[in-house]
């Protein structure tokens, strides 16, 4: 049975943040920075329960990590911190473990979320996207190879490249649409100018916590335990720059202009009971070569939804449009096949470090996790005020949303990854 808050808020069963997720943010608000912990509509200061005394039964590593403005110092303590952290913000905001005279204590640390400006969750040092989709993979290569639209290598490795982190944004900001050379197939010579073919990609994001030095490596039995937490990422993608100047070295400034995360990074212990089997592999597809394979559940169980509101739909009151829905168990690599393949090298991965998983997509249609594989369709996407998208176009708002729910236990979402894209200088 699911724990009771005694904040009202966090026991609506449609919250995203109940007593069971306590995700980590960082925010501003009188003039202040600091890390919170989301609960209900709330936003727990990390800062005033470190200096009440609130923190007290920790360690004094991690309550001075609780008084810093990015959550780096705090993930570079490895999981036995964070459990103890957790354990006591679960106790300070029970129903069942808190005193009366704690929870007046409590109170005083307590913001409503509407009053916080989100910011940034750490100082993000490198970026790393993923390309773990299979789904997304195979409908993307058909459009450019029909007959074989997996690379041999697509099995084996797990593919991805290493992304721009000045660029990364936090929910809400606006992006930017970018300009850049194109050069359509008919086309003698490219031109520069803003791109036509913009799009969004549905990924999940990786925070990494404690990290490994250089020239060691991480098994992938404990993979997971250097993972901090997960958020969600729209990885926009400017399509036509992307095809012509991605061969041979790869994507460069068609995805390098803005990468937006969620604000809120949920731990991987308030996802643990909602773990799952990794989906199986088609049959005569190899097995993980021996550094990549493990007898851990490799997935999550967590709904991923994709949301675009017009300007024309916003001036006119109507509320976003479903667009698609996929699931993370679909991932042909898992989270921690990420983590150990990356550091396999001796790559040394550092606290603060976000990995993401690439377009998540399922094998259906409605389960596309961009524009660029809904091409596959018979007709382009039909919104319901009668617009069409094959790809976004200014004052197009996306908005993605995350959540696992399972018999008897609350659900626990990731909140909103939202940006609103603006016309190009």
């Amino acid at each position: 049975m699911a724990l009771k808050s005694w904040i009202a808020s966090a026991n609506d069963p449609k919250t995203d943040f109940p007593l069971a997720n306590l995700p980590y943010g960082v925010f501003r608000h009188a003039h202040s920075t600091r890390i919170g912990v989301a609960i209900g509509d709330q936003v727990l200061d990390l800062h005033v329960c470190a200096t009440d005394g609130l923190l007290a039964p920790l360690s004094g590593e991690v309550v001075h990590a609780c008084t810093e403005i990015v959550l780096n110092p705090l993930m570079s303590l490895g999981p036995h911190a964070w459990s103890a952290l957790r354990r006591r913000v679960t106790e300070l905001l029970s129903e069942e473990d808190a005193a009366e005279d704690v929870r007046q204590r409590v109170q005083t640390a307590l913001i409503p979320v509407h009053e916080v400006e989100m910011q940034l969750p750490a100082q993000i040092g490198d970026y790393t996207d993923f390309y773990a989709s299979i789904h997304h993979a195979t409908r993307v290569g058909k459009l450019f190879r029909p007959d074989n639209p997996l690379l041999p290598n697509y099995k084996y490795v797990p593919i991805g490249y290493h992304g721009r982190a000045s660029s990364i944004i936090v929910s809400g900001s606006d992006v930017r649409r970018p300009s850049g050379q194109t050069k359509p197939p008919q086309a003698a010579e490219p031109t520069f100018g803003p791109t036509h073919s913009l799009d969004y990609e549905l990924e999940v994001g990786i925070f990494l916590g404690a990290g490994n030095s250089l020239g060691t490596k991480i098994p992938i039995e404990e993979a997971e335990q250097h993972i901090f937490g997960l958020c969600l990422v729209n990885d926009w993608s400017a399509r036509d720059m992307q095809s012509w100047e991605y061969q041979p070295l790869g994507p460069f400034l068609a995805k390098n202009f803005a990468t937006t995360i969620s604000p809120w990074i949920v731990p991987m212990e308030a996802l643990a009971p909602y773990r799952t089997l990794a989906a199986v592999r088609p049959y005569g597809d190899p097995a993980p070569l021996p550094y990549l394979d493990s007898s851990q559940p490799g997935a999550i169980d967590l709904t991923l939804e994709v949301c675009l509101q017009s300007k024309q739909m916003r001036d006119a009151g109507q509320p976003p449009a479903h667009v698609s829905r996929s699931n993370m168990r679909d991932l042909y690599w898992s989270i921690a096949q990420l983590v150990t393949h990356h550091a396999s090298n001796g790559c040394n991965l550092r606290s603060g470090d976000l990995l993401a998983t690439g377009t998540i997509s399922g094998p259906d249609e409605g389960s596309e996790g961009c524009l660029l594989e809904m091409k596959q369709r018979a007709e382009p996407l039909r919104l319901p005020n009668g617009e069409s998208r094959t790809f976004l176009e200014d004052g197009d708002r996306v908005s993605f949303r995350a959540f696992t729910q399972r018999e008897g236990l609350p659900h626990i979402g990731f909140g909103e990854c939202t940006g609103t894209v603006i016309a190009a200088l």
